[in-house]
């Protein structure tokens, strides 16, 4: 199904999913022009790791808003056929991974034009990151799913939060512009899921709160979507309706 809604959305398209490769190319390469100099860093320094941050960021935030259309999205099959609302969460995360693939080609790009650290074996760390986000994916659409079919004004307020958090968090700069105030932005979850991919690409260890960051969120996000989903659940089709 989602490899199905990918195929739909770039049907007649030259380029396909490669569009969204191509504008975060063309995002990456505006500004890491204009921001290492606002930013007083080296480009070769700068650029990397940028790019490693816009690119799981769009994975993050896209997983983020549209999780909020989970469920409406999936009216006409939820309405006629018999299937586990869990699957329109899977649907969801595993295409939006897809995406993530096909952004993700820029990053060796970058790390061969501009190589940096050498690439330890840390770097396979990623493997466990990206599963963690899944999780965290699941549970967000679900979560999200039930409370825009309940509430249609939850859409709209988490694409603003998101558009706000992409400035306050450090995707396109470093925390150590924050000085003594670094670990406000370490301890960050959006800051972590982007952390402990992005950092063992870089050849660099996560902050030291990422991971737990992380986790935390991810146990937590688990057990309240549990619940509340067990709660809610046979409402979910009268809420779409």
């Amino acid at each position: 199904m989602a490899m199905q809604d990918t195929r739909l959305r770039y049907r007649g398209s030259l380029l396909g999913p490669f569009w969204l490769t191509l504008s975060t190319g063309i995002m990456i390469g505006a500004m890491g022009v204009i921001y290492p100099r606002l930013f007083h860093v080296d480009v070769a320094t700068y650029l990397p790791f940028l790019a490693t941050g816009l690119v799981v960021w769009q994975l993050v935030s896209t997983l983020i808003s549209d999780g909020c259309s989970t469920f409406m999205a999936a009216q006409g099959i939820i309405l006629q056929a018999p299937m586990p609302f869990s699957v329109h969460a899977y649907r969801l995360v595993y295409r939006n991974f897809i995406t993530f693939a096909h952004n993700f080609a820029i990053v060796p790009i970058v790390l061969i034009v501009l190589p940096q650290k050498a690439i330890s074996w840390e770097i396979f760390s990623i493997i466990p990151a990206l599963i963690l986000l899944a999780v965290n994916g699941v549970w967000l659409s679900i979560l999200l799913g039930m409370a825009s079919a309940r509430f249609r004004d939850i859409p709209p307020i988490v694409s603003n939060f998101i558009q706000v958090l992409f400035f306050v968090t450090p995707i396109f700069w470093p925390p150590d512009a924050l000085g003594d105030f670094r670990t406000l932005a370490e301890i960050n979850p959006l800051f972590s899921a982007v952390d402990v991919v992005r950092a063992p690409l870089l050849g660099l260890s996560p902050a030291p709160y990422s991971w737990i960051s992380l986790i935390v969120v991810t146990i937590l996000g688990c057990c309240v979507t549990f619940v509340t989903f067990a709660r809610f659940r046979s409402r979910i089709a009268y809420w779409i309706f």
